[in-house]
């Protein structure tokens, strides 16, 4: 059976760097609660953030074209790369997992879930959905920081 769309990535990763990944969000939740005024330059610095999958297949393209080029100037040899490439990219299509995720990840690449997790957090810190807790003006950053991660989960 194949994985869910949304967690073949996680499930594929150690646990050790998704625990990273996920305190490292929570980090920046924590610090934007306590600095509102920045949320808006957070949110469009998500927006542009390259989530796994836009930089595997950026980095596959790039790899696939070198190897078509010097398959076609250098020596047919060369094929063999865009073939392995193109093999990596269905292993991660299907099972979210091929050699060049692991070091992904451990530098910090985030899935689009991980990244929309962070930016509905901002959103909520900001007010754009109003619900109970984290609108109170007397709750310390850090109870908001805490209510906006826990409703987020």
């Amino acid at each position: 059976m194949l994985p869910s769309t949304t967690s073949r990535v996680e499930r594929n990763t150690a646990d050790s760097i998704n625990q990273q990944i996920r305190q490292r969000m929570e980090e920046n939740v924590a610090y934007f609660a306590a600095h509102p005024h920045e949320i808006e330059q957070r949110l469009h610095k998500l927006d542009h953030e390259w989530d796994i999958e836009r930089t595997l297949e950026a980095n596959a393209s790039a790899l696939s074209l070198t190897g078509v080029a010097m398959g076609a100037f250098v020596d047919k040899r060369w094929l063999l790369l865009p073939a392995a490439v193109t093999g990596f990219l269905l292993q991660h299509a299907l099972q979210g997992w091929c050699p060049p995720i692991i070091f992904f990840r451990r530098r910090g690449i985030r899935t689009s879930k991980e990244i929309d997790q962070e930016r509905y957090a901002l959103k909520a810190l900001r007010g754009d959905f109003k619900f109970t807790g984290v609108d109170s003006v007397e709750a310390t950053p850090e109870v908001r920081a805490n209510q906006v991660l826990s409703a987020i989960r």
